[in-house]
């Protein structure tokens, strides 16, 4: 049976690095994408240390043109592109009353303009491939609830969500399906980033186990979603929070 190929971004840590790992233990070809080389490289190794199928393509998702050689090279090396994971993301904190204009812009062209160019440049390849492939989206609780001080994020992730609509319905006719996936508080360097702040404990309660989700939890979401038995699934985002937004 030929491999399927997926595209992660943000692989280099987190979510990423988990379902890089759960894809290719799932014995997909998986392209990491980080715009760390060192984090990337590391993540590729430990990998093909297990006898997985990899390769690292640096990438900085704010820009197009670098997303577009990710899909170049990852179609040049696998042949096809069966799954792209925009999941690449920053945090940021921050009053609005007292912006930091530069950090409010970096925010929205990674989260928001690195996930709109995923999908531009990989559903332009699927359908010229003629690729009924899967694209999912990292999405959060965050894009349908308000919280302080975290105004650029909140606004990246809305957007997320929307895009991941708005692409299913006009790649439908072409076979490929678009989802997104909000977590809640998962344990990523993003959020230890928090830690000092006092917030974890806080964020902990947020949810029914009162712990931090894993991101080997959103991995296997992810996993799901490219499965033929998801095929329903289109899109939507779902809601991978541990009861976060249902119950606050």
């Amino acid at each position: 049976m030929k491999k399927k190929v997926a595209v992660v971004t943000g692989a280099g840590s987190g979510i990423g690095k988990a379902t890089a790992d759960k894809f290719t233990e799932e014995g997909f070809q998986v392209v990491l994408a980080d715009v760390s080389e060192t984090r990337g490289k590391e993540v590729e190794a430990q990998l093909k240390e297990k006898g997985r199928e990899v390769l690292f393509v640096k990438t900085d998702v704010s820009s197009y043109d670098q997303v577009q050689h990710l899909i170049e090279k990852t179609v040049d090396t696998y042949g096809t592109i069966d799954v792209m994971f925009n999941n690449a993301g920053i945090g940021d904190m921050g009053s609005i009353l007292d912006p930091d204009l530069d950090m409010y812009q970096k925010t929205i062209e990674v989260n928001q303009h690195g996930v709109a160019y995923g999908i531009f440049a990989a559903a332009r390849k699927m359908v010229a491939l003629n690729v009924q492939g899967v694209i999912i989206n990292t999405a959060s609780v965050f894009g349908y609830m308000a919280s302080r001080g975290t105004f650029a994020y909140q606004a990246s992730k809305g957007a997320v969500r929307m895009m991941t609509q708005t692409a299913a319905l006009e790649l439908g006719e072409h076979g490929i399906r678009v989802v997104g996936i909000a977590p809640g508080g998962v344990d990523t360097p993003i959020i230890q980033g928090y830690k000092d702040m006092g917030a974890l404990e806080s964020l902990k309660r947020k949810h029914l186990r009162n712990e931090l989700i894993q991101p080997e939890e959103i991995a296997g979401v992810a996993y799901l979603l490219t499965s033929p038995d998801a095929q329903a699934v289109n899109g939507s985002v779902v809601m991978a929070d541990d009861g976060y937004a249902s119950f606050r």
